[in-house]
């Protein structure tokens, strides 16, 4: 349990599951390398997602962003669209996602998905399908983050089954739509929460999370998976167009901070405009990633900042990705047909 005083302690370095919570936390106790052979962009933390996108013409592209209501993929949805490009926008109720998508004009369009629910996942895949838009990049931005008791999902804990399981299972289903432009992405928000995951990384044998439970390891354990997913899922393009690749999009201010107590909602209000990132901030490397012409050919690269850097042994363990892929198959059998 953190206590007050952990709070106020670990909030001075930046790296508390407040922090954390509100779009990924920060590693700036840690040095950052740049991965080797990726070029480097002129973007840093304080730049937006309109800044990184202003000059394309992405007339012609269509992107799908999961949890578009709110926050990041909403404001990654809008430079989108202004940039000409259309976007399939998604809620956990078609409502909320058609609130989202109304003011973003006719280029928008909502679409219902519960990532805890697989039939919810392949009734949306099938929406994309009846829609028949190709698709050039699918930014999986949803995620939540539950300040609570353990909760299982058909005998799976909560975090790992909407954060990863749930995008394993859309990315696979739709990556059909994605494969035959000219030149695919598929986006994944991870987090440096991954720090907050077991020692073993992914606890296999302990899926359920019954075992020594707590929320932080929990989500830190579904944003480990989130990028190793990404990783393997680069192995499996290699030699193709298509590439994978996830990132850190920094502590941003967003709608997750609801779930906080009052007292650390409290505590947080008068600095974190100091601490935190705004969402067009927070949804920069996100856009850069779906959309920068240098990163045609970047696959399988972890990205902070509008940059690739080389992220600890556990986010590009290739030998846990790949256990991770299998599990998620096997877990996922019936619905990957």
């Amino acid at each position: 349990m953190m206590t007050r005083r952990h709070f106020l302690g670990a909030s001075a370095a930046g790296t508390t599951l407040g922090l954390a919570g509100l779009g990924g936390c920060s590693r700036n106790d840690e040095p950052v390398i740049f991965a080797e052979g990726v070029p480097m962009s002129q973007f840093d933390k304080k730049t937006t997602a309109e800044q990184v996108v202003a000059g394309l013409d992405l007339g012609g592209r269509t992107y799908l962003i999961t949890g578009g209501t709110s926050g990041l993929g909403l404001e990654s949805a809008r430079v989108l669209v202004a940039r000409g490009a259309s976007v399939l926008l998604t809620g956990r109720t078609l409502e909320r996602a058609r609130a989202a998508a109304a003011p973003l004009g006719p280029r928008c369009t909502p679409l219902e998905l519960e990532l805890e629910q697989p039939e919810s996942i392949l009734a949306c895949s099938a929406e994309v399908d009846r829609l028949g838009m190709p698709l050039d990049g699918l930014i999986c931005n949803a995620g939540i983050m539950v300040l609570g008791d353990r909760r299982e999902v058909r005998g799976i804990e909560q975090h790992f089954a909407v954060n990863h399981l749930g995008h394993f299972l859309l990315v696979n289903r739709l990556l059909p739509r994605v494969q035959p432009a000219p030149q695919g992405r598929v986006v994944v928000v991870a987090s440096s929460a991954y720090k907050w995951a077991p020692p073993a990384g992914i606890e296999f044998d302990n899926l359920s999370g019954a075992r020594e439970f707590t929320p932080n390891k929990a989500y830190g354990q579904s944003k480990l998976a989130n990028a190793l997913f990404s990783l393997a899922l680069a192995r499996r393009l290699e030699g193709t167009t298509t590439t994978s690749n996830s990132l850190n999009p920094g502590a941003v201010d967003t709608s997750l901070w609801r779930h906080y107590p009052k007292w650390q909602q409290a505590l947080l209000a008068p600095i974190k405009g100091f601490l935190l990132k705004t969402p067009a901030q927070g949804a920069a490397t996100q856009c850069y990633v779906a959309t920068a012409p240098a990163l045609a050919t970047v696959s399988g690269q972890y990205f902070e900042n509008c940059n690739a850097v080389v992220p600890p042994p556990q986010v590009r363990d290739v030998a846990l990705a790949e256990r991770l892929w299998t599990t998620s198959e096997e877990l996922l059998r019936d619905y990957l047909a």
